[in-house]
C-alpha cells in the first residue's frame, strides 16, 4: 500500500516544538520578513497598547457608575459616567479597527514575500529533492505552514502583547484597590494552572492520536479511490469498506475518550472559576460591610478579575500557538536552506545564445541514484553521438535508458566520468541554457489545466499566435484543434484529461517544435497509443526530428528501424551497437531477441484485436 498521505495541510499536523534558543532564533529569522514593514508594525503595536489601555479603564468607570448610583461617589452623576462609558467603548472600537487593519496589511505583505521566496527556492531545487518528497508535503509548506505564520502575524503576536498588558496592569490595579481581596483571588490560580497543564497535555495527546487515526482512514479512502479500477476488478469493495470502517471505529473511540476528558476538564474549570468569583464576592462583600472598599470598587475588582483570568487562560493557548509557529518556521527554513541548482536565467545568458550543434559524448559515465546508492545503474558507459544523428536506446527495463535522458537534462549528475556536448563538458554550460537546448516528448504527457494555446506556448512563452498555429500544424494537431468550438482556447482539463492520448502527444510535439531545441529526447513517445494514433504521432515526430540530434527510447522496435544507430543497453553498458539491419542479422544477438519478442507481442495484440474489435 502507499505511504500515508501528507496531513500537513491540517493545522493539527503542525509540529509543536520546544521553545529553545535555536527554535526561537529560527522563528526570529522568519519574523525578519517584517523588517520592510517595521514602521507599520510598530504603529500597530502602539494602537494595540492604546486600545488595551482604554479597555482597562472600562472596569474602573463601571465601578464609578455603581458608586454614583448608590450615592457613594458624588463628583459625577450616573448619566455623565454612563456617557463616559459609551465614549470609552467608541474610542476602543476605533483603535481596535485601526490596529486590525494595520496588522492585516503587515501580515499580508509579509506572507507574500515569504511565499515568493519559498516558491522561488522550490522551483530552483534539483530533481533528487523532489524524488524524495511528496508534492502534497511541499505544497503544504506554502499553504499550512505559511498560513500558520499568518495567524501569528495578524493575531497571535498582537494578542500576546494585549494579554500580557492586561495581566500585568490588571494585577497592579486590583492590588491598589484591595491587597486582601487580591491575595484571595490569586490563591485559586495555582490550582487552575496545574490542572490546565496536566489535563491539557493528556487531551493534546489524545487529539494527536485521533488526528493520526483519521489520517490513516483518509489514506485508505485515497488509495481506494485512486485504484478504484483495481478494487472493482478484484471485487474487493467489501474488503476496502472493512478497512475504512475499522479505522473510523478506532477514530471514533479515541475521539469520544478525548471528549470525556475534555468535558471533565471544562466542568472543573467552570466550577473553579465561578467558585473563585463566589469566594471573591463573599469576601469582598465583607470588606464592603466593614467600610474598607465601596460596592463600586468591588464591581470593578470582579470585572478586572475576569479580565485577568481570561488573559492568564489565553496565554496558555498563545504559548501553544508560538510552539506551532516555531515548528512551521523550522520546516520552512529547512527548505529555504536547501542547496539549489545553479541559477537558472529567465533568458539565455550573454555569450551562450548560440544554438548547440548537438554533438553528445558519454565518457566512462557511472551513475547511482541518490535514493538507491547500492545500485549502479550505469557502469562506465561510453557513447558518441554526432550532431543531427537519430540514436535509439533499447533494452529491458532497468537497463539505464531513461537514466541517460535524465543525465542529459542534468536532473542528476554522473557519479563518475563526464558528459560532453559539442566536445565541451556540459557542466560548463549555464543550466538554463542547456535545458533550453533540449526538448523532450515523454510517454506520459503532462498538460497543464489551461487552454490548448497556453500548453503549446509553454514551449516558448511569449510566442506569437502565428508561431503557435504553425507549430500545431507541423505537429498534425491543427485539424483536431480547429474541430473544437473554442479552437485554441479550448480548456484541456486537469493533466489534459479532455484529450485522447494521441492528441496529448501531438500537443507535446507542438510544444517541442515551438521550443525548437537542438537536441530531442523521445521517451517511448508512441508506446501507449493505438495503431491509428501512433501513425499520426509518428508523422509529427518525423517532422520534429528533422535537423536535430535525437535520442529515441523505445520498446516498440518497429518505430526505430530508420535510426542512424541503435544502442542495446544491458547492465548499464552498451551491449550491442549498429543499425537495425546490422543488429537484426545477428542470430544470437540481444537486439535480435528483443526484435523477436516485439514481433510476438504485436502478433498477439493483432490477433486479440481481430477477435475483439472493441479492444482497439
Amino acid at each position: 500500500m502507499a505511504k500515508r498521505s501528507s496531513r500537513s495541510d491540517s493545522d493539527a499536523d503542525l509540529p509543536k516544538v520546544k521553545l529553545t534558543k535555536d527554535t526561537l532564533k529560527q522563528t526570529a529569522r522568519m519574523l525578519g520578513y517584517l523588517r520592510p514593514y517595521r514602521g507599520k508594525f510598530l504603529l500597530g503595536l502602539l494602537l494595540l497598547v492604546i486600545s488595551s489601555g482604554v479597555t482597562l479603564v472600562f472596569p474602573k468607570v463601571t465601578g464609578d457608575l455603581v458608586d454614583a448610583a448608590t450615592g457613594t461617589l458624588r463628583r459625577y452623576d450616573r448619566n455623565t459616567i454612563a456617557l463616559g462609558l459609551i465614549g470609552i467603548l467608541a474610542v476602543q472600537g476605533i483603535f481596535s479597527f485601526l490596529r486590525i487593519l494595520v496588522f492585516a496589511q503587515v501580515s499580508e505583505y509579509t506572507l507574500r514575500d515569504i511565499r515568493l521566496d519559498l516558491y522561488r527556492k522550490l522551483v530552483s531545487l534539483p530533481m533528487p529533492f523532489f524524488e524524495q518528497r511528496r508534492v502534497g508535503e511541499l505544497t503544504s509548506r506554502i499553504t499550512a505552514d505559511v498560513g500558520h505564520l499568518n495567524d501569528v502575524l495578524s493575531f497571535t503576536l498582537a494578542e500576546f502583547v494585549r494579554q500580557v498588558v492586561t495581566l500585568l496592569v490588571g494585577i497592579g490595579i486590583i492590588l491598589i484597590t484591595s491587597t486582601q481581596l487580591t491575595l484571595v483571588m490569586l490563591a485559586s490560580f495555582p490550582v487552575l494552572m496545574v490542572a490546565a497543564v496536566v489535563f491539557g497535555r493528556f487531551i493534546r495527546k489524545l487529539s494527536r492520536q485521533v488526528t493520526d487515526e483519521l489520517a490513516a482512514a483518509n489514506t485508505v479512502a485515497e488509495e481506494t479511490l485512486q485504484g478504484i479500477s483495481t478494487v472493482k476488478s478484484f471485487t474487493n469493495e467489501g474488503y476496502e469498506l472493512g478497512r475504512y470502517g475499522q479505522r473510523l471505529r478506532t477514530t471514533t473511540a479515541l475521539a469520544l475518550k478525548a471528549a470525556r476528558f475534555r468535558g471533565g476538564f471544562v466542568s472543573f474549570v467552570i466550577f473553579s472559576i465561578f467558585g473563585s468569583i463566589v469566594l471573591v464576592l463573599w469576601y469582598g462583600l465583607g470588606l464592603v460591610a466593614a467600610g474598607e472598599i465601596t460596592i463600586g470598587q468591588l464591581v470593578s475588582f470582579i470585572i478586572y478579575t475576569t479580565f485577568i483570568g481570561g488573559a492568564a487562560g489565553g496565554l496558555g493557548d498563545l504559548y501553544s500557538q508560538l510552539q506551532k509557529t516555531a515548528g512551521a518556521s523550522q520546516r520552512i527554513i529547512e527548505i529555504l536552506g536547501e542547496p539549489g541548482e545553479i541559477a537558472v536565467s529567465e533568458a539565455q545568458p550573454a555569450g551562450q545564445s548560440q544554438r548547440l550543434q548537438g554533438g553528445i559524448r558519454f565518457d566512462q559515465v557511472r551513475f547511482r541514484y541518490p535514493s538507491r546508492p547500492d545500485v549502479e545503474v550505469l557502469r562506465g558507459l561510453s557513447v558518441s553521438i554526432a550532431p543531427g544523428q537519430v540514436v535509439a536506446l533499447v533494452g529491458h527495463s532497468g537497463a539505464g535508458k531513461s537514466t541517460i535522458a535524465q543525465l542529459l537534462m542534468r536532473f542528476h549528475q554522473p557519479t563518475d566520468g563526464q558528459i560532453l556536448m559539442d566536445e565541451r563538458p556540459y557542466t560548463e554550460l549555464d543550466l538554463g541554457y542547456l535545458r533550453g537546448q533540449i526538448g523532450i516528448v515523454p510517454q506520459e504527457v503532462l498538460l497543464f489545466g489551461g487552454t490548448l494555446k497556453e500548453n503549446i506556448e509553454y514551449g516558448r512563452p511569449g510566442a506569437s499566435m502565428a508561431e503557435i498555429r504553425e507549430a500545431a500544424r507541423r505537429a498534425h494537431a491543427l485539424g483536431f484543434i480547429e474541430s473544437f468550438p473554442e479552437g485554441f482556447d479550448t480548456v484541456v482539463g486537469e493533466r489534459g484529461i479532455k484529450l485522447s492520448g494521441g492528441q496529448r502527444q501531438r500537443i507535446a510535439i507542438a510544444r517541442a517544435l515551438l521550443k525548437d531545441p537542438a537536441i530531442l529526447i523521445l521517451d517511448e513517445a508512441t508506446n501507449a497509443l493505438d495503431t491509428e494514433s501512433e501513425a499520426l504521432v509518428q508523422e509529427a515526430l518525423d517532422e520534429l526530428m528533422r535537423g536535430r540530434t535525437t535520442l529515441v527510447i523505445a520498446h516498440r522496435l518497429h518505430t526505430i528501424r530508420r535510426a542512424d544507430q541503435i544502442l542495446v543497453l544491458a547492465d548499464g553498458q552498451v551491449a550491442e551497437q549498429g543499425t537495425h539491419a546490422d543488429l537484426a542479422a545477428r542470430p544470437n544477438g540481444r537486439y535480435a531477441a528483443l526484435l523477436q519478442a516485439d514481433r510476438s507481442y504485436r502478433d498477439v495484440a493483432e490477433a486479440m484485436a481481430a477477435a475483439n474489435p472493441s479492444l482497439l
